[in-house]
């Protein structure tokens, strides 16, 4: 028996290659999108952690400063310290290389610059110890203007001399050696020689310190009473930190990417669905032969895994190829920001490998155990008997020849009650399930992942998707009544009425992928929505001017107050909007949040504000927190940010700072960690600090946008020779960029929306080809009693606008529900910002009206073949 049961299985795997090539391809595409964004995050992250750890080697406490630098005075107290064994003073520089390119055209390009003493940096960082060329000065390590590149700024900058940006100056430097250091572009130089280049004599921004043996580390750092702006830590894996602040992101690609696998658990259903209908007669046979339920099922079940098997190889393999290829082409960076300007190689992982082939496989195992007899049972079909049949009953009757898909005469019922009294149970299990989703949206997240949320998601899909015999029944009995005078309608209504659990499961994966992307499509377009409100609010001038192109390097790239003083006496500029931006490591544990000093005259209309603006109360600083700030650092309105206070650092005429307010929250896109808005007036006068990063300029109209550009690169021509490190921009320009930047972020979800709606209707195309394969006599029973071919194709039609009606009606309302949840839920607990709902409903409408016509004309083309010569052949096997 089973050497026969394999036969079968492989007969039909063997001769259907088309059909069976589908469900496969649902399966592969689901788990090489999951794997792919696995293999890439896993990559970038070894890539990040082993640059890191030969950056910062191997200290015992590391020393940072919280914003900036700090006096180097205390690299003399730790080195003077018994208990220190070792110290090595560091100083970070972000900036940019100027480079030309091949067609001649100057280019900046991102460098990172440590300053170190070589004479300790060879004991606590060999990768960072300078290693001069065989042309090289043997004194070079300690030359000025003297830089030893990584293997990254080899392959970017192939001469023997740089030029590096320092506010609007540029400084040569020659190239003298390599270092070993990994990771993005890094130049190291004497850190004498990096405090002179750009200017910040005296000053460090980090020491590493190794101790001695038998110093207790946190006991040593208690002792040091470090002033304010410093801390001490121990030197965590800084590819720990950005893990943690990468999972949630990472989470949401990979539950996106499975969204394929869960509509192809769907594809294979339909695809066995089919298969068991065309097969009906050859079951009969098998149970005749002794084949039981149990065993029919695990036939099936047998079928759909060698399925999940083969596409869950091929997606292990395309997935490797397209993360090989994503890392070659995009480095290690999918959108986020995390990893930028890490280039890592491809690192295999077979025990992901086999997780994620696991969940293809058990997504087809899933798809298959409905058809092959897991759900609520049918009556088997009779064996075949010939034309004699049983005593007591014709020769030839239906009953030995029909197929199990068959639908038996349905039973009297009153008028408006036939589908009431089954779909009860299914009814409140339908409800008990979306009741419980509901709550699990209001669960908080776990570890920072919304997993309650996601849980939440799929329980309300699955309520849904069993609530489709009683949302038949609950429309067309009361559409019934319309339709009773009309012939084809009649049959197409009541067929969807006294066949609803058929109809349930040819619709379920319309709504099943439907609602996915009317989920997809509601969320992407609440946040376009959003950010365009935000551009709107944040961007009042109408040309903006900036040096740096990240707030990274907003130390060394900057704009000087004689420079902001001559811009706003430019012909055409009616004022000057100057904003200094500053990186603040409030959290060693977490990035750095950003400090934005603008000009804050009215805060209710200068910022996108979040609730209502809290007044200042008297003695105290007005700051604006973005809404990380509130989720990471528990900077609520109306409190006084005391670590705002810890980190600066900062005096006024000798005493203590005023205490920071909280006054209100506003929205920020362009900064996930947080942000902290203040008047410019304030921060200069606790810092000193009169340096810009953003300029913005408003124009009286006496000149144009492209006469007002030429003058400000004029102008920084003259003062310092530098008009091409100007990046100038119009407001227009810069929301467009903004959107095709977003656009281009999101097209991995347009794409997949398609593919998910593509699958359902291939499982709806399954399923009435299914249908109408067991109704050949049906449709033979039809000719015979009057009705022309065309007649027949209309009542498939009809079945097929009937069905695919109440999965769009059904698919929508769950999208909805869906999206609400990925709004209201996921995006805050993922990534700390909120957005507003918007539906587009025309798209939507028009998304539901695409998924109707498909399945109309899907059923319509399905009935062609079963409508023909041989449907009256097939009544004639009965007389």
């Amino acid at each position: 028996m089973r050497a026969l049961l394999f036969s079968f299985s492989w007969r039909e795997l063997k001769h259907h290659p088309w059909r069976n090539a589908a469900a496969v391809a649902a399966v592969m595409l689901g788990v090489a999108l999951a794997f792919s964004v696995q293999l890439i995050n896993a990559s970038a992250l070894s890539e990040f952690s082993q640059a890191v750890r030969a950056v910062n080697g191997q200290p015992d406490l590391e020393l940072r400063a919280v914003q900036g630098g700090f006096d180097e005075s205390l690299y003399q107290r730790m080195a003077a310290d018994p208990r220190v064994a070792l110290a090595s003073p560091v100083l970070e520089v972000s900036t940019y290389a100027v480079t030309q390119t091949a067609a001649g055209k100057t280019e900046r390009l991102p460098l990172r610059i440590m300053g170190v003493d070589v004479l300790a940096v060879g004991s606590m960082a060999p990768a960072l110890m300078p290693v001069p060329a065989s042309n090289a000065d043997r004194f070079a390590l300690f030359a000025p203007g003297t830089v030893f590149l990584n293997p990254a700024a080899q392959q970017l900058f192939g001469g023997s001399s740089l030029r590096l940006q320092s506010g609007l100056e540029l400084r040569g430097v020659s190239v003298a050696g390599t270092v070993g250091a990994g990771g993005g572009p890094l130049a190291v130089m004497d850190i004498a020689a990096a405090q002179d280049l750009f200017g910040k004599g005296g000053q460090l921004s980090r020491i590493d310190v190794r101790l001695k043996p038998g110093t207790e580390t946190q006991g040593f750092i208690a002792s040091l009473q470090l002033p304010p702006g410093i801390t001490a830590t121990a030197p965590g894996d800084a590819a720990e930190r950005v893990s943690r602040l990468s999972r949630a992101y990472r989470v949401n690609l990979t539950v996106l990417a499975l969204v394929a696998l869960f509509t192809g658990a769907f594809l294979v259903f339909s695809v066995l669905s089919l298969s068991v209908a065309k097969r009906a007669q050859q079951f009969a046979l098998l149970g005749v032969l002794g084949l039981t339920g149990r065993e029919r099922l695990r036939l099936v079940l047998a079928e759909s895994v060698l399925l999940g098997l083969a596409g869950s190889l091929l997606g292990i393999a395309l997935g490797t190829a397209l993360a090989a290829l994503a890392l070659r082409l995009l480095g290690g960076d999918l959108g986020g920001g995390y990893f930028s300007g890490v280039a890592p190689s491809l690192q295999w992982n077979g025990a992901a490998a086999l997780t994620y082939g696991a969940l293809g496989v058990l997504a087809a195992a899933v798809g298959g155990w409905w058809p092959g007899g897991g759900g609520p049972q049918q009556p088997p079909p009779p064996p075949p008997q010939g034309r004699g049949g049983p005593p007591g009953r014709r020769p030839g009757a239906r009953g030995g020849g029909a197929p199990a898909a068959q639908t038996p005469p349905p039973p009297k019922t009153p008028p408006g009650g036939g589908a009431r009294g089954g779909a009860g149970k299914g009814h409140w299990l339908s409800v008990a399930l979306a009741a419980a989703g509901g709550l699990l949206a209001l669960v908080p997240p776990l570890f920072g992942i919304p997993l309650a949320a996601y849980v939440s998601v799929g329980l309300l899909l699955v309520g849904g998707i069993t609530a489709l015999p009683w949302l038949i029944a609950l429309l067309y009995d009361r559409l019934s009544p319309h339709v009773a005078h009309h012939l084809l309608p009649l049959l197409a209504v009541e067929r969807a009425r006294r066949v609803r659990e058929s109809a349930a499961v040819a619709v379920s994966g319309v709504v099943a992928s439907l609602s996915l992307a009317v989920a997809l499509t509601v969320m992407v377009a609440s946040f376009r929505e959003s950010v365009t409100r935000w551009l709107d609010v944040v961007l009042p001038a109408d040309l903006y001017v900036r040096t740096a192109l990240g707030s990274s390097a907003s130390d060394t790239a900057y704009f000087s107050p004689e420079f902001v003083e001559a811009l706003g006496r430019l012909p055409g500029v009616a004022r000057v909007g100057a904003a200094r931006t500053v990186q603040l490591l409030l959290d060693p544990a977490r990035p750095a949040v950003t400090l934005i000093a603008r000009p804050l005259d009215d805060p209710a209309s200068a910022l996108p504000l979040v609730g209502r603006l809290l007044p200042v109360p008297p003695g105290h600083i007005g700051i604006y927190v973005s809404e990380p700030m509130v989720d990471l650092y528990g900077a609520r309105p109306g409190t006084v940010f005391r670590p705002l206070s810890q980190s600066l650092g900062v005096t006024v005429a000798g005493t203590a700072a005023p205490p920071f307010y909280v006054a209100g929250v506003w929205r920020d896109y362009a900064r996930q960690f947080g942000a902290i808005a203040m008047a410019r007036a304030d921060f200069e006068s606790l810092s000193g600090d009169r340096r810009a990063n953003d300029l913005a300029l408003w124009l009286d109209g006496s000149a144009g946008d492209a006469q007002v550009q030429q003058s400000v690169r004029a102008l920084a021509e003259r003062q310092s020779g530098a008009g091409a490190l100007l990046e100038l921009a119009s407001v227009s320009e810069l929301r467009a960029t903004s959107l095709r930047i977003f656009d281009r972020s999101f097209a991995v979800t347009y794409w997949l929306q398609a593919v998910a709606i593509a699958i359902g209707l291939f499982g709806v195309a399954a399923s009435f080809s299914a249908q109408v394969l067991a109704r050949r006599k049906e449709f033979g029973l039809l000719a015979h009693l009057g009705l022309t071919r065309r007649q027949i194709l209309a009542v498939v039609a009809g079945e097929g606008a009937a069905w695919t009606l109440i999965g769009a009606l059904a698919g929508l309302t769950l999208g909805l529900a869906v999206s609400t949840v990925l709004v209201y839920v996921v995006n805050p607990q993922s990534f700390h910002w909120t957005m507003d709902l918007m539906a587009p409903w025309l798209r939507l409408g028009l998304l539901c009206a695409a998924v109707v016509l498909a399945g109309t004309l899907t059923a319509w083309l399905a009935g062609r073949a079963a409508a023909g010569k041989d449907a009256v052949l097939a009544v004639k096997e009965d007389w």
